[in-house]
């Protein structure tokens, strides 16, 4: 299937229904978000709880890569076969089903291949609302939806850690967990909720959706990388520059909430201008931006207001690249570079933390910032450079 724009049958629909069905589809991943955010913590602490190393724990982790990574391929192939509703279901079920398991069988070597298991219906659930969100929009309105999308998930993302907070580290967590995900499912079960016509079955080819949109895959690498590393080192980047903990607790919860209040605003302009002109904007804001960071932390109200502006700034250079790709492809394609996507997003969240803690060891003051400019500033120049429109 050739690369074009969504087909025109997504864009007849009534808008009210299209709304409906486009809510519907962002109340499903959101729920899910909750869900993975809270399963995440949740494991790690039990395993920490049972007295399992650092090590053990990170390896258990790994496993949800590991489950990505033989997910994706298979997921255009799915998504033809199955259908996006029959497949989303599926993954919120599977989804809940492993997370009930987790508090069923005690034995931790079984939750290995319970974690490759998670991460596989993960990536199908993620890749699978992110291609229905896409088909359901129309073209005027495709960065707004986007934005809703992705502001939405990481709402859910938040909430996630928070609910656990109050539950705590149970079996009962597990419970709660298990049955969130599969009532997710309730949000896409209803026939008024539009699905995607299905595609013709087309064999696996991750190389070629690499080549058909290497700007996309590289704008998921950077947010990746960029934002596992800074969720696991800006509180202890805040407190060597002098804050307390506390503090610097709440500087994260900033950068978290200005990630999902300014992605309507950049929808707004991605809907209005040229979105790779406006990934490209943002990506160089960004790298100038988070060099100010280590003058802007001397001042705390300063500080608050450049990491909430930074957090919305840097995700949505994501945020217009999932309209972007949404503008070109269609079917299998849109399936399948979205399923790359997350290929490259476990790979982004593997090599960031590392660089950043390199980068930390070599300047406490100017490493982190210094390793996010950089990194923004590279993925422009790659962007500037490249022939393909995403």
């Amino acid at each position: 299937m050739q690369a074009s724009t969504p087909s025109t049958a997504a864009i007849a629909l009534p808008r009210w229904k299209r709304r409906l069905s486009v809510a519907a589809v962002v109340a499903a991943a959101t729920t899910f978000g909750l869900t993975y955010s809270l399963s995440a913590p949740l494991i790690a602490m039990s395993l920490m709880a049972r007295g399992h190393t650092s090590l053990f724990i990170g390896v258990n982790a790994a496993m949800h890569a590991l489950g990505v990574l033989l997910a994706a391929p298979l997921l255009p192939g799915l998504a033809a076969k199955l259908g996006a509703r029959r497949l989303t279901v599926f993954a919120l079920i599977a989804a809940g089903v492993l997370l009930f398991l987790f508090r069923l069988w005690p034995m931790v070597w079984v939750w290995f291949p319970l974690r490759i298991a998670l991460g596989a219906s993960a990536e199908a659930l993620f890749v699978m609302s992110e291609t229905w969100t896409n088909v359901l929009s129309d073209e005027g309105t495709r960065g707004r939806t986007m934005a809703i999308y992705t502001a939405a998930l990481s709402l859910g993302m938040v909430l996630g850690p928070a609910l656990l907070s109050e539950v705590g580290v149970n079996n009962h967590a597990f419970v709660i967990g298990a049955v969130i995900s599969v009532c997710a499912a309730l949000f896409v079960l209803p026939p008024w909720v539009l699905a995607p016509a299905r595609s013709a079955p087309e064999p696996a080819r991750p190389l070629r959706y690499l080549r058909l949109a290497p700007v996309a895959i590289a704008t998921t690498i950077l947010n990746a990388g960029v934002e596992t590393a800074g969720l696991s080192f800006i509180a202890l980047y805040a407190t060597g520059m002098g804050w307390g903990e506390q503090r610097a607790m709440q500087l994260i919860s900033t950068l978290m909430l200005g990630a999902i209040v300014l992605q309507i605003p950049i929808g707004w302009l991605a809907d209005k201008m040229d979105k790779r002109r406006l990934a490209l904007t943002l990506a160089w804001i960004s790298a100038f931006t988070a060099l100010l960071w280590p003058f802007a932390l001397q001042e705390t109200r300063l500080a608050f207001a450049m990491v909430f502006v930074w957090g919305g700034l840097f995700v949505g250079i994501y945020t217009v690249m999932l309209a972007m790709v949404g503008s070109r492809f269609q079917g299998n394609d849109l399936v399948g570079v979205y399923a790359v996507m997350g290929l490259a997003w476990g790979a982004g969240a593997l090599v960031g933390p590392s660089v950043a803690g390199v980068a930390m060891l070599g300047s406490a003051k100017f490493g982190l910032p210094g390793m996010i400019a950089a990194a923004c500033a590279v993925f422009a120049l790659f962007m500037m450079r490249s022939r393909s429109r995403t």
